[in-house]
């Protein structure tokens, strides 16, 4: 019988230890795996040896170089990811509950959307959602993705399609991209530019990870560029547009960086592309079936309307994606 052995069962896991150890687990790095989830070091180090302790499992390997993953460490991690998600989406759950758009909503958005509409995403949560914690995230696009799984961010803007299982497209617009040049090349200025003509630039790309590099690429292979242009890169628009103004090349830039980007120097020109022109879409992406999506897709509607006033193509009643 199990009756006798009720009061030696060690205690339950705390959602503190799951965390810490969820974090060691993606880091195998304590230092690391701390500053994700804004615990001192020794706290999370305590915390793991807690859920061993309880757990009766020994999960981590500690050497004086590096962290490992036992093998009960490897297979518990998974459980533990899924534990953690699961509370939070009971935790989102009980929020939704509550009156719509109230309480914390975290938005992870790209660097290359960020600076030009969150303006206006501010401006509309502030008119018409006053009791909404907005709390703004800027990261690339694999850490916002990773971000929306674990639960540790609720909305996404950035560029789609993405074809993540489990994530849901909301299409806001598309824009188009334009070439930016130096005062003196012969392309700056002109309208109806043929893809064709970046067989022969020097493009100037961001650094790998962001989408804006991998979106230019596909473009320069569509035009039938199939090497990798790549000599000089930035980690930012801002860079690259200033690089492009020194005379190192040219760069893409979609339409809503444009009067940003190069207000900044009078030694640049931009011209525009035949049409079709190449051209990005930026969509919300949530993950599906999330307790708040109707709240997420009357904000996407309302971000449509506020969105007219950009030199973008807003899409109207738009079809979702990328559900799994």
């Amino acid at each position: 019988m199990t009756v006798g052995n009720v009061g030696k069962r060690k205690a339950l896991p705390s959602l503190s230890q799951l965390r810490a150890f969820a974090a060691v687990a993606e880091h195998l790095h304590f230092r690391d795996a701390a500053a994700a989830i804004g615990m001192s070091q020794p706290a999370l180090s305590g915390a793991v040896s807690a859920l061993e302790d309880s757990l009766g499992v020994t999960l981590v390997e500690r050497t004086t170089r590096k962290v490992l993953l036992s093998p009960a460490g490897e297979r518990l991690a998974l459980r533990t990811r899924a534990v953690l998600e699961e509370v939070g989406a009971l935790l989102e759950e009980a929020e939704a509950v509550r009156a719509p758009f109230t309480g914390v909503l975290r938005l992870g958005v790209i660097p290359t959307v960020a600076p030009y509409l969150l303006p206006t995403v501010l401006r509309l949560v502030h008119d018409r959602y006053p009791d909404l914690d907005l709390q703004v995230h800027e990261e690339q696009t694999a850490n916002l993705l990773d971000g929306l799984a674990a639960g540790r961010l609720d909305l996404l803007l950035l560029a789609v399609p993405l074809g993540v299982p489990g994530v849901t497209e909301l299409p806001l617009f598309d824009e188009d991209f334009v070439l930016v040049t130096p005062l003196d090349h012969p392309l700056g200025g002109r309208e109806g530019i043929p893809r064709e003509a970046l067989k022969e630039l020097n493009l100037l790309l961001l650094d790998e990870g962001h989408c804006l590099r991998d979106q230019a690429l596909e473009i320069c292979r569509e035009a039938g560029r199939e090497d990798a242009p790549v000599t000089t890169t930035a980690a930012g628009l801002s860079t690259l547009v200033q690089l492009v103004a020194g005379g190192l090349g040219c760069t893409l830039l979609p339409r809503t960086a444009l009067k940003v980007e190069t207000s900044r120097s009078n030694q640049l020109l931009t011209g525009s592309f035949a049409q079709p022109a190449p051209a990005r879409r930026i969509a919300l992406a949530m993950r599906t079936g999330a307790a708040r999506a109707a709240e997420y897709r009357e904000l996407a509607a309302a971000l449509r309307t506020d969105l007219r006033a950009l030199p973008v193509r807003v899409l109207d009643d738009a079809p979702e994606a990328g559900e799994v």
